[in-house]
């Protein structure tokens, strides 16, 4: 059966690269404007079999808010990857380079290519999504446009890449999280990373004893991320990605962490995505 997920943005968009990517070319993507719809889309059985959302990327940093999404939803996590980013330059076939006169493209994907861009004298335009502006391209026409976007809009939109990989930094990635409903979600093959959320008693030293213990156990602590807990005076809790090489290395560290820790959540036990 053909998976339908939820993404942010539009066909062509690098959420769209990244369905395809995880799911196969017969994924049928749901464009959604915002992360929360994307959230409510892929929580929604009628609408759809979950969904992939973006987590962090590796110059930018992590999307904080979409922490606190998958907080309050019914969504789990049970996958991920990792996309490069490649930005391409894209015209109407035919046109030629010095035909241009302007570039649109969401405002991230014009300050990634700056160098290149700042090599001619063009009109940099900022629009909603990288992936519309390649749309819009191919329904207008224009020969003075060009758009920047990834190369499966240019291959959805039939528009001519006419400079590929101008993105300034060319080592960049955003990671995606697979999610779907909790309800819906079975157990994967050769799962060795998890995605939590806990808070400590805030206490001195209390923080330190946590990692102490992950550390002591033979846990990789891949990535930790604090968040303000709302109503508190600067307490936070904490977003952590960990790394391990068997489920009861895993399950034997809760036990461990529980008299340490105020509250926890599980997010998802996964498998790791490779770079």
């Amino acid at each position: 059966m053909e998976k339908k997920i939820a993404i942010q943005g539009y066909e062509g968009s690098f959420h769209h690269m990244a369905a395809t990517e995880y799911f196969g070319k017969e994924v049928i993507v749901i464009p959604c404007a915002s992360f929360k719809d994307l959230v409510k889309v892929a929580g929604t059985k009628k609408e759809s079999n979950g969904g992939i959302m973006a987590i962090e990327n590796s110059i930018a940093g992590s999307i904080l808010p979409n922490y606190g999404l998958l907080q309050k939803s019914n969504l789990q996590i049970t996958g991920e990857i990792y996309l490069p980013v490649k930005q391409h330059l894209m015209v109407d076939p035919g046109v030629r380079i010095e035909d241009i006169k302007e570039v649109h493209s969401h405002p991230m994907a014009l300050q990634q290519c700056l160098e290149f861009l700042e090599k001619y004298n063009w009109k940099l335009v900022e629009t909603e999504d990288t992936a519309l502006s390649a749309q819009i391209l191919a329904t207008q026409h224009k020969k003075a446009i060009a758009a920047i976007a990834s190369s499966l809009a240019a291959e959805l939109y039939e528009l001519e890449i006419i400079a590929s990989n101008i993105q300034t930094q060319k080592n960049n990635y955003t990671r995606f999280l697979v999610v779907e409903r909790a309800e819906d979600a079975k157990e994967t093959d050769g799962a060795n990373k998890a995605t939590v959320h806990f808070a400590t008693d805030h206490t001195r030293g209390s923080l330190a004893k946590v990692l102490s213990i992950i550390a002591d156990n033979g846990i990789n602590l891949s990535k930790l991320q604090s968040m303000p807990i709302a109503g508190t005076n600067f307490k936070y809790s904490f977003y952590a990605d960990m790394e391990f090489d068997s489920m009861a290395d895993f399950n034997k560290l809760l036990k461990l962490l529980k008299p340490h820790i105020d509250m926890f959540k599980n997010f998802g036990i996964y498998k790791n995505g490779n770079i």
